[in-house]
């Protein structure tokens, strides 16, 4: 079987510790983001496990972008086997949800969720013509989205809007590919230790010693990384459209 991945925001963060875990398994990874391949050290370090590592610059939020780091995907490996969808920013600065302007809003949305959204579309696609030509061919896309999806933070009122839609997104598109096989999962992170997160480690490192998280600790991005090396595995694909938490126990409802 072949085991080709794109992974979008996949040169640091989580994306990074998503694309450790399956270069670990074997795979061989096409890597998005948006800076220059030159400032993109983590490259090497993922080609020493001996998979192939290639990278697909570009900006998930345009449409010639996107189809751009699809090409490039497709030149390199020869098809996409897994799609994860990690790519993702976060607002410039908190504002209090009164004062968002359109620009914030519509900067966060056209790329957590357009960009995801139209990128999910044009490889699903390209998965559909590879099953058809191949009835060995295996397929799955991950989607990350947050516990914002479902936890309110009105001070980031944008961000929450486009990981909400991304939990619909995932239903939608694991209906509409299921008559090809072709599960569609969803993540949702916790307080992960990024550099999304750096600057508001103080606030969350109280509250995690004051009890947030069941486990009592930052999640890393190797933690996520293992979720997805479990669901691209194919074990669990009757179970399409499902979310997988990986919260550290921080959503469960407790007295």
């Amino acid at each position: 079987m072949k085991r080709n991945a794109l992974i979008t925001g996949g040169s640091r963060g989580i994306g990074l510790g998503i694309a450790m875990a399956l270069a670990s398994e074997g795979w061989n990874l096409a890597i998005n983001g948006v800076r220059d391949e030159s400032q993109v050290e983590s490259l090497k370090e993922l080609k020493d496990e001996g998979v192939k590592v290639m990278y697909c610059q570009g900006d998930i939020s345009s449409s010639t972008s996107r189809q751009e780091i699809i090409n490039k995907a497709q030149d390199g490996l020869g098809s996409i086997n897994v799609l994860v969808n990690n790519a993702g920013i976060a607002p410039k600065d908190r504002s209090d949800l009164l004062d968002i302007s359109e620009d914030s809003y519509d900067r966060v949305l056209n790329t957590n969720l357009r960009g995801t959204f139209f990128l999910t579309q044009l490889v699903a696609r390209k998965m559909i013509q590879h099953k058809s030509e191949d009835s060995d061919f295996q397929a799955c896309i991950v989607n990350i989205s947050s516990i914002s999806a479902t936890l309110a933070s009105p001070e980031r009122g944008q961000y929450c809007i486009s990981k909400a839609g991304m939990s619909m997104l995932t239903k939608l598109f694991a209906i509409r590919l299921g008559q090809h096989n072709i599960p569609v999962f969803e993540i949702r992170p916790g307080i992960i230790a990024t550099d999304m997160t750096s600057g508001v480690k103080e606030k969350y490192d109280k509250k995690i010693a004051e009890g947030l998280t069941v486990a009592g600790r930052w999640g890393q991005p190797e933690d996520v990384g293992k979720a997805v090396k479990s669901l691209v595995c194919g074990d669990l694909n009757y179970s399409t459209g499902q979310v997988l938490m990986v919260d550290g126990g921080l959503t469960i409802e407790r007295l």
